[in-house]
């Protein structure tokens, strides 16, 4: 206790006002040896402190140690305080009677031992007590109350305060409070009593704590008066104590409950949700919480069937997902975090749960001891941690029950009582709620990302025009899934579409509205109609939908609108045809590493209408990174959006070995945590169809040249090994080349591409597109294009600026 031979009184702020030697102070550890001798003590036994300190205290004893003794002093180990006459033997060899008071308590190190103190009489100088008396019930009000003299010793105590101290007037006469009472608060007492003695004026403070015969911590409201007489002269101080009790618990529930308001709930995540709850109740409530919800509530099962299949019937399968207690790593838990118990029919937590109400068990109740008897683990941690009471609260919400919340006491010597139970369902119906609200956002989020996954393109189409790589990432925290979505679309005469588009919103609702749009697209792209042509048909539709959205009972938040980027990329003249509705501009990365964001003349969202949109066409060379990107990619709370193009540019100037490579760069600089928003990021890399794989021939528009087209193609497809191709691909030049001859307008153009498929182009100077029709039995014409769909594996019709393309491709023939 920090005394080596004696007592240093180190409260300086006491100056003379207190004789430590009035009291005999003597302090021994749970040995029994002293270790603490003070000049009160020497006065009542005459005994120096260095001839008693690290010596037997026994010996002090004037009647030995005998049997009986032996068991009392055994005996006394288990209580936190005694009082009584002990006789002592003098140093002179007199035996000594002596009043004594110990007080069994705990250091500042952890360790225990005794602190013994016995007032000495006939040390005060202070006016008899009958005035002293007097004065007090004159000049104070009637309560708890003890009078003390101007050295702070109790000269008179009430029957209140006899009762509430578990000590008669005589056993604490000659005392100081911090004798009386061991505890922080006693100093605040007597430091409040020398402010009355000094200055005067009553002095008013707060105390709180646990008196003798209670086991739960007391609030006590202290008023100290000085006491005078008619010259001014102060001769005590009488202390009035009011036990504010109730209103401090009240106080106490009132700030808990609101702590929990704000501490649980914070997320939408389950498991954070359960721990906040568990966090917000030890030391508050509890020494050690645990918090376990059915196992069926993680994978979609109805929680009103109790547990998932393949769990017996008669019990009930709980997981566990969070847990907290006082000491480190959770020494107590029997169940680790992630795992489930089994709870058989009529134990405590199964009744609990199918009841929907709280209860409280002390440990000797045999119902909570035969299934505390059941997982070796609980009853080990009961036995070893002294836990004595537990309070269990059913997690219920909108009229269903989730789980359990678990409350145990051990370290607190007090059992719950009612109150305590209250307030534990109040905190965790709080805690159902969002526990409630978290399961089905997160039911709601796995759909909408499923939802969301399945409208994505799940492989890339093959094509040769580009080397593509792709991410998606849906939002992190309580944003929701997005209508973020990306598409790469084989085009006719080997193009290749790139798609990138936000959808406004999140939720279930935005990646249906994103897979409507990403359909709409890829049927429009199928018609071959440029990236300018085709955001305008695609604001159309999303006005309509907008409309149709409008008139529907179910709300939206009034939110419909979407921002799309289409880029068309053609390998044999190596130029991209771009076109905007207010999406973030694409990056292109050069061969040599220059990282430039093109400077598009970008139209309105989707959905706003009355704006044109505008294409721009740009040449790139083979090699070229085009970067298309969602918002969510360069947009943070705390940066602008130019800070973020920065870095992105930054990031993919950085080398990689692959396209894979350089979007896990770009992800792992830009996003640092879980993203806000939805991202997807789409990387391609051009190629080029040289010209060993082009033949282009401008064919005079006379009908004498269909069989020098024939010719032209025969003797290309020669070169390129493709004799047995020579056949279909001249029906298909004879027929196409006729068509554009008879019933279009010059200049004609014959082109054969050889790509993954063969690639048949006559183009002419007419907008007007040909059309299959069935011919009749008599009819002259009207076969050719049909032969052509027959015998080809695709056709169409593009138009373009100087009018339009007839293309036709046909599979390659086997090895």
């Amino acid at each position: 206790m920090g005394e080596a031979q004696t007592y240093v009184d180190e409260r300086s702020w006491m100056g003379g006002v207190i004789d430590e030697a009035a009291t005999a102070r003597v302090s021994l550890d749970e040995k029994g040896t002293v270790t603490g001798w003070n000049a009160g003590a020497e006065r009542l036994l005459g005994y120096s402190a260095a001839e008693r300190v690290g010596r037997d205290g026994a010996v002090l004893l004037a009647d030995g140690v005998d049997a009986a003794t032996e068991r009392l002093l055994r005996s006394l180990a288990a209580l936190p305080r005694w009082n009584g006459r002990v006789a002592l033997r003098h140093h002179d060899g007199r035996r000594v009677e002596a009043a004594v008071l110990a007080h069994h308590r705990t250091l500042d190190t952890g360790e225990t031992d005794w602190l013994v103190v016995s007032a000495l009489t006939g040390t005060s100088p202070e006016p008899r007590d009958d005035r002293l008396t007097g004065w007090s019930f004159a000049q104070t009000p009637c309560c708890t109350m003890a009078l003390y003299d101007t050295g702070l010793r109790l000269r008179r105590a009430n029957d209140d305060m006899a009762r509430a101290m578990s000590l008669t007037e005589d056993e604490m006469r000659g005392l100081r409070v911090s004798e009386i009472i061991v505890h922080a608060d006693s100093d605040k007492t007597e430091r409040a009593m020398v402010r009355a003695l000094e200055t005067g004026r009553p002095q008013y403070l707060e105390n709180y704590l646990r008196v003798e015969g209670e086991s739960r911590e007391h609030a006590w409201s202290c008023y100290l008066a000085p006491l005078g007489d008619e010259d001014g002269h102060t001769h005590g101080v009488v202390l009035s104590a009011h036990d504010m009790t109730p209103q401090y618990w009240a106080r106490l529930r009132l700030q808990l409950i609101n702590e929990a308001s704000t501490r649980i709930g914070t997320t939408l995540d389950v498991g954070l949700t359960a721990q906040e709850l568990a966090d917000v109740a030890v030391p508050a409530i509890a020494d050690f919480v645990t918090v376990d919800l059915l196992a069926s509530l993680d994978g979609g099962h109805d929680p009103a069937l109790g547990s998932r299949p393949g769990t017996p019937r008669d019990a009930m399968e709980l997981l566990r997902v969070a847990q907290q207690s006082v000491h480190e790593n959770v020494p107590e838990a029997a169940v680790d975090l992630g795992e489930t118990d089994v709870h058989p029919v009529g134990s405590p937590v199964a009744e609990c749960m199918a009841t929907g109400r709280a209860s409280l068990y002390p440990v000797t109740d045999p119902v909570f001891a035969d299934w505390a008897a059941g997982n070796p683990r609980r009853a080990d941690s009961i036995q070893a941690f002294g836990i004595h009471s537990v309070m269990m609260v059913p997690l219920r919400a909108r009229g269903t029950i989730l789980g359990v919340a678990v409350f145990v006491r051990h370290q607190r010597p007090e059992a719950f009582e009612r109150d305590d139970l209250l307030l534990a369902e109040e905190i965790t119906a709080r805690a159902a709620v969002c526990v409630d609200n978290a399961r089905r956002y997160t039911r709601e989020r796995s759909t909408a990302v499923t939802l969301q996954r399945s409208l994505l393109p799940q492989r890339l189409p093959r094509q040769s025009a580009l080397e593509v790589a792709h991410r998606y990432l849906p939002a992190g925290g309580t944003a929701g899934v997005g209508g973020d979505w990306f598409d790469v679309i084989p085009l006719s005469g080997a193009r290749v579409a790139l798609v990138v588009g936000d959808v406004v919103g999140h939720g279930i609702h935005a990646s249906a509205t994103m897979g409507r749009l990403r359909t709409a697209v890829r049927t429009l792209a199928d018609v071959d109609l440029p990236p300018d042509e085709l955001l305008t048909h695609l604001d159309d539709l999303v006005a309509r939908l907008a409309e149709d959205d409008a008139s529907d009972s179910f709300d939206h938040n009034g939110d419909f609108g979407a921002t799309c980027l289409y880029a068309v990329y053609d390998p044999v003249g190596r130029r991209c045809t771009l076109a905007s509705a207010g999406h973030p501009a694409p990056a292109v990365v050069t061969t040599d590493g220059t990282v430039d964001l093109l400077r598009l003349r970008a139209g309105p969202p989707l959905g706003l209408g009355g704006l044109p949109f505008e294409a721009t066409e740009i040449d790139v060379p083979e090699g070229t990174l085009l970067v298309l990107y969602t918002n969510g990619l360069i947009e943070a709370r705390d940066a602008d959006i130019d800070s973020g193009l920065d870095r992105l540019c930054h990031a993919l100037a950085q080398p990689a070995v692959s396209l894979d490579a350089l979007c896990d760069t770009v992800l792992g600089s830009m996003l640092p945590g879980r993203p806000m928003d939805d991202i997807a990021l789409l990387v391609a890399c051009t190629r080029a169809l040289d010209a060993d794989h082009v033949a282009t021939w401008d064919v005079p528009a006379d009908p004498a040249m269909v069989a020098e087209a024939r010719k032209f193609a025969a003797g290309r497809l020669e070169e390129w090994g493709l004799d047995d191709a020579s056949y279909i691909t001249e029906l298909v030049v004879s027929e196409l080349v006729t068509n554009a001859i008879r019933h279009a307008e010059p200049p004609v153009q014959l082109r054969l591409i050889l790509d993954r498929t063969l690639i048949c182009e006559v183009s002419d100077a007419s907008s007007t597109a040909p059309h299959l029709r069935r011919a009749r039995t008599y009819d002259e014409g009207g076969r050719g294009l049909m032969l052509v769909a027959q015998l080809t594996q695709a056709w169409g019709t593009r138009h373009t600026a100087l009018g339009k393309t007839i293309w036709a491709e046909q599979a390659l023939p086997g090895p």
